[in-house]
């Protein structure tokens, strides 16, 4: 094991309670640099899923597997792959579309600022804010958006299009970043926050062959971290439950993407019938696994305390983009304006010696795939925790801090003469299956677990297509069936 991933998988595993001792059972192949950049992307990725792939080891030891550690074995170049899931993602032969039209980098009157149009509400709050309006979008919305970001600072069209109910980032310097009143307010956090929510008796999960067998998840999730932690849940065999609404967009790409081994089921939160059937749902979950902003199911009676009173020994996981404290905690957050707002993009520009050109973000989606993984991790170790502890636990991670960590992880020299690689450069690592979307080539989860590798057993489904209710062991989901 390099010794730089070895570091930081020995930072992390033990940040998060882990036992020294049994990181002796993980066999990591491989070293950065992976991807095409100056950052530790390929240690971030490794670490990530080395570390929730050790706990859902020593959970099923545990809970009645095997009498010692069973091996853990990731591959640094697997691992990284995976973080590019959606990259590699084919239907029917065919690259599905991932970014609206009008997402993407313009240049302010004093530098760069991202707008995240990717959901209709979000691009109608930016034209808003920008005051575009009569224009025909299809023929001329990216030079209408481009001519009235240029009359403008940066920083004016980040606020503008957040208080029109929108999403944007300026770019930022890293020092910048490092003073912002949000960036010193979540420095102080763990990057996988386990705290004790309340008392509960030990629930003890039963012997199974595989770590998360019999374990239920509450995905009440979009985009790509959240969808991610309850992807992989699923791959180590938890029933994984999705919970969505006619009302809330989605990125179809994404749904399929991150939609393997799970349900989806759609229920209406702005209606008493809708919460009803959550705190049904919730009444017989293990974990809820949650990334709307902080305090917004707090405000409807389904936040962290409310969900344990209903099912004491739950595991409640919040994902956000921007971190449960700080002026910024409830603000609107993806990946992409993270590594804008954070100076991750601008150390891009740099190091590819063009510091005054267009911004240049990580490789892969990297601080969404972490921070899912992540989450699965606090999750994993929440649920241990249950098994031999008792009470119920409170998880919570978010994409600022994940990017604090990876920019703590260090730099890779020349990482930027890495070539990039292609689909066909991942062959090995992808796989066929019919899905209700067409077929769909996908990447395999990374790391193995000996006697348990992580694997999905259901293709994605459509949005509401299944009842929201939980599988009885007489009622399993279909198998996934590679072509």
């Amino acid at each position: 094991m390099a010794d730089g991933i070895s570091r930081a998988l020995a930072d992390l595993w033990t940040s998060v309670g882990g036992e020294p001792e049994a990181l002796n059972s993980v066999d990591v192949t491989g070293s950065d640099p992976v991807l095409p950049s100056p950052f530790a992307v390929g240690t971030a990725a490794t670490v990530s899923v080395a570390a929730t792939c050790l706990a859902a080891a020593r959970l099923w030891r545990v809970r009645g597997g095997p009498a010692e550690d069973p091996g853990v074995r990731v591959s640094a170049r697997a691992s990284s792959m995976a973080f590019r899931s959606e990259r590699y993602l084919r239907i029917d032969g065919a690259p599905p579309p991932v970014w609206d039209q009008l997402t993407g980098d313009y240049h302010a009157r004093d530098g760069w600022v991202r707008l995240h149009c990717n959901y209709a509400n979000h691009r109608d709050a930016a034209l808003k804010a920008l005051g575009v309006s009569g224009v025909d979008l299809a023929v001329a919305g990216s030079d209408a958006v481009r001519a009235a970001v240029a009359d403008r600072s940066a920083i004016e069209v980040e606020n503008a299009a957040h208080f029109a109910g929108g999403a944007a980032a300026a770019l930022r310097f890293p020092h910048q970043w490092a003073s912002h009143p949000q960036a010193m307010a979540i420095a102080g956090l763990p990057l996988v926050a386990i705290d004790h929510l309340a008392d509960a008796p030990p629930r003890p999960l039963p012997p199974s062959q595989r770590p998360l067998g019999s374990v239920r998840v509450l995905d009440l999730t979009r985009v790509i971290a959240g969808p991610v932690a309850g992807r992989t849940l699923a791959s180590h065999g938890a029933q994984v439950l999705r919970v969505g609404a006619d009302h809330l967009p989605l990125v179809p790409a994404l749904v399929v993407d991150t939609g393997f081994g799970k349900r989806f089921c759609h229920l209406d939160l702005r209606t008493e019938a809708g919460r009803a059937g959550v705190r049904a749902l919730v009444a017989e979950a293990d974990v809820v696994l949650q990334a709307y902003r902080p305090g917004a199911l707090a405000r409807i009676g389904l936040g962290p305390a409310d969900c344990a009173a209903i099912r004491p020994g739950l595991v409640y996981v919040d994902v956000s983009a921007w971190g449960q404290a700080g002026p910024w905690r409830e603000r609107r957050g993806f990946d992409s304006l993270v590594q804008m707002a954070s100076g991750i993009v601008y150390e891009g520009m740099a190091a590819a010696g063009d510091p005054r050109g267009r911004p240049r973000p990580l490789p892969a989606q990297v601080l969404d795939h972490a921070t899912g993984y992540l989450a699965a991790l606090g999750a994993i170790v929440g649920l241990r925790r249950r098994h031999m502890l008792g009470g119920s636990w409170h998880v919570a991670v978010s994409l600022a801090r994940t990017a604090q960590w990876l920019d703590g992880l260090g730099r890779v020299p020349d990482g930027l003469s890495i070539p990039d690689p292609g689909l066909d450069d991942v062959a090995d690592l992808l796989d066929e299956v019919h899905t209700p979307f067409g077929v769909v080539r996908y990447v395999r989860p990374p790391g193995t677990i000996d006697g348990a590798p992580p694997r999905w057993d259901s293709p994605p489904h459509r949005p509401g297509a299944d009842p929201p209710r939980w599988l009885t062991p007489s009622s399993p989901s279909p198998p996934l069936s590679s072509i």
